[in-house]
């Protein structure tokens, strides 16, 4: 026997739920991707009222699954669209944002804001794709299961691409910092830490 269909009211509960658990995460990627507060803002808001529509529906094809890969993909494609409609690009640089978790003394800030910014600014080269798993990865805290159902693709596909984004991060900073020829990889070994703390600390 079908289990009953929930009702309004129990859907509502859960859906608020899902609001206050996920709306950090959906306003960080939102802001990553249009690049200030106010669209950002527009964005998250537009993603809840999208997502409430059609909640029930996604509930059932979740199948007990993490419903956060739906939201972001949500609100990927009203990004997607906020630039298509408009023709903008965003309004500040990735490697313009203000990192937003002060370390412990005023040396330490200026090296660890140095260093964010260098990470941030090769992060702004990569190719979109490229770019939208590292900040899923890394800022939002995705396994390679969720990032797959965000983009859309299969998860060896998002394997691939978070391997190729690393790599060329990698090469970029080396590039940035003058490494010799053939010691990206050794120069960079904890390039992906440091693109992590500093993606999270802009999506603050």
């Amino acid at each position: 026997m079908s289990a009953s269909r929930p009702s309004k009211a129990e859907l509502d509960r859960e859906f608020s739920e899902l609001y206050r658990t996920h709306l950090r995460d959906v306003y960080s990627y939102a802001y990553y991707r249009v690049g200030n507060h106010h669209d950002a803002e527009d964005l998250t808001e537009q993603t809840f009222l999208q997502a409430y529509r059609h909640y029930e529906r996604a509930r059932a094809e979740a199948n007990g699954r993490p419903l956060r890969p739906w939201l972001i993909r949500i609100t990927h494609n009203l990004a997607a669209n906020w630039f298509r409609d408009r023709s903008r690009r965003p309004q500040t640089p990735l490697e313009d944002a203000q990192p937003l978790v002060a370390p412990h003394g005023t040396e330490e800030l200026a090296e660890e804001r140095a260093d964010a910014r260098e990470v941030l600014a090769c992060v702004a080269q990569l190719p979109e794709d490229r770019r939208d798993a590292l900040v899923m990865r890394f800022a939002l805290g995705m396994d390679n299961r969720e990032i797959a159902r965000a983009l859309g693709r299969s998860e060896g596909a998002t394997k691939v691409l978070l391997h190729r984004a690393i790599r060329q991060l990698e090469r970029l900073l080396a590039e940035r910092r003058g490494a010799p020829e053939g010691r990206a990889g050794e120069a960079s070994q904890g390039d992906a830490a440091s693109a992590g703390d500093a993606l999270s600390e802009k999506g603050a």
